[in-house]
């Protein structure tokens, strides 16, 4: 068998057995990533749409937390329901859940009178973030071969980048022309809700696509469906590799052939929860305690508050999401060569220098005599470029392989309920981080915040030395813990 062959519907034969139709296998990441697209525009249009949350609802300093973290409540919610229904209705049937969940709340959100509306919607839109967040990526690494697996899950983290980066473009874009978040855009309605209701398009779109998609062959295994797997497996690597692909995961899964459920995370001979699953916990929360999604959710309040205007606030927003794409498409690059593991401590180190700089730069600002805030001679571009780079380290180490792990580091009789327990402690330090954060902002202020965040970045980096087990190039019937 030469380079030169391919695969029964067109893909190229990359050798042995192996007939990887890339095709088709492209064709199932980029709608399975629709998802990390929602779930990244749902978290990111919140950004442009304080001041209009203030106010439409007259918010003060708390109520704008409890609007902002309301997404977090049903993600976290969302993320541990997912990964137990996945195994019942399985990895598609939650993405298509996901996508109507998705659409329902662009259209309530900017519809909302109330805050209590706008939470309640928020936290519907939330549950479809939390189980995107964690379906996507496992339903992609169960559907993708080991020798890239690595490189197409990170394409979830890219998607959901550029799904915050449309969301700062979005917000820009209607802002400028309105005048004003606050200001009367189409129909007399304030720019702000025109934010909200854009996101029920690509809703749409990933509802629809997804029914183009296979369901995970792993996952019909387990439910005794084996020639629905073969077959999607024949067409996925050729008819050789599905009959082997079958038989591994059918042998994975024999030892302890039973319903999938979460007493499976504790080891039977000690009653201790196993290693692996505090691994993947730990992995989901250092994600978020390292602050990086105060960025992403309050950048141009950020920025304002230490004197941006609010244009040049969300064009700073802009260039962090273009910056984030680059550096996840150099992971994409670099994670099945050099490894998830050394990705992971590079990051962790990059991301508490960096974090501390900013943290220096934040200790100087001062108070004018018209109360405005502003950071004196340089240390506003040395804010500026340090935090960009921060972000270029999280999005080329913890934001793409902390999803690519959770995706493959379980074994397949655990996999649905480690998602779902490792993804809820991933939206509850989202919310513990991102509530806290309007607080925390005032007293103690940003540069004890932002030292807060160095700690727990230069933390992250014994643990991965301590914790994290490479999976480079492992087919997932091998994960063992």
């Amino acid at each position: 068998m030469t380079a030169a062959q391919t695969g029964p519907l067109g893909g190229p034969d990359i050798g042995g057995e192996t007939r990887i139709n890339m095709a088709f296998i492209v064709a199932i990441v980029a709608v399975a990533t629709i998802g990390g697209f929602m779930f990244g525009y749902d978290s990111g249009v919140i950004n442009g749409t304080q001041k209009g949350l203030e106010a439409a609802f007259d918010l003060g300093k708390l109520g704008i937390g409890f609007n902002v973290g309301a997404i977090l409540v049903g993600s976290s919610i969302g993320a541990f329901a997912a990964g137990r229904m996945a195994d019942v209705i399985g990895r598609r049937g939650v993405m298509m859940l996901s996508a109507v969940l998705f659409f329902v709340s662009a259209l309530v959100a900017g519809a909302a009178g109330s805050s209590a509306i706008f939470i309640i919607a928020r936290i519907v839109g939330g549950l479809g973030v939390g189980a995107a967040s964690v379906i996507s990526p496992v339903y992609i690494s169960e559907v993708t071969p080991a020798a890239i697996r690595g490189r197409l899950s990170s394409v979830q983290q890219v998607m959901i980048i550029t799904g915050l980066t449309g969301a700062f473009v979005a917000n820009f874009v209607l802002a400028r022309y309105a005048g004003g978040s606050t200001e009367a855009l189409w129909l007399d309605l304030p720019a702000w809700r025109w934010m909200f209701w854009l996101q029920a398009i690509p809703a749409a779109i990933y509802f629809f696509a997804l029914l183009i998609i296979p369901e995970s062959p792993r996952y019909l295994v387990v439910k005794g469906q084996e020639p629905r797997a073969h077959a999607v497996l024949t067409k996925l690597f050729g008819t050789a590799e599905a009959d082997r692909k079958v038989a591994e995961i059918r042998a994975s899964l024999a030892a302890d052939h039973h319903k999938p459920k979460l007493s499976d995370l504790i080891e039977k001979t000690t009653g201790r929860v196993r290693p692996i699953v505090w691994a993947g916990i730990g992995l989901a929360v250092f994600q978020q305690l390292v602050g990086i999604n105060v960025v992403f959710y309050y950048g141009a309040t950020l920025w304002e508050a230490v004197g941006f205007s609010e244009d040049y606030a969300l064009q700073t927003n802009i260039l962090s999401g273009v910056l984030s794409i680059g550096a996840c498409l150099a992971t994409i690059a670099l994670v099945d060569r050099i490894g998830r593991k050394p990705l992971l401590l590079i990051g962790s180190a990059g991301m508490a220098v960096t974090l501390a700089i900013v943290a220096y730069a934040f200790s100087t600002a001062v108070t004018g005599a018209d109360g405005a805030v502003s950071l004196p001679g340089n240390n506003g571009v040395i804010a500026l470029v340090a935090a960009n780079l921060y972000v270029i380290f999280f999005n080329m180490s913890w934001g793409p392989i902390m999803w690519v792990m959770l995706g493959e580091m379980f074994p397949n009789q655990i996999r649905g309920s480690g998602l779902a327990v490792a993804g809820f402690a991933q939206w509850i330090a989202n919310a513990a981080v991102s509530v806290s954060f309007p607080a925390l902002a005032v007293s103690p202020g940003l540069a004890v915040t932002y030292t807060g965040y160095a700690f727990f970045a230069a933390v992250s980096f014994f643990f991965v030395r301590a914790m994290v087990n490479e999976t480079k190039g492992r087919e997932l019937e091998e994960m063992e813990g």
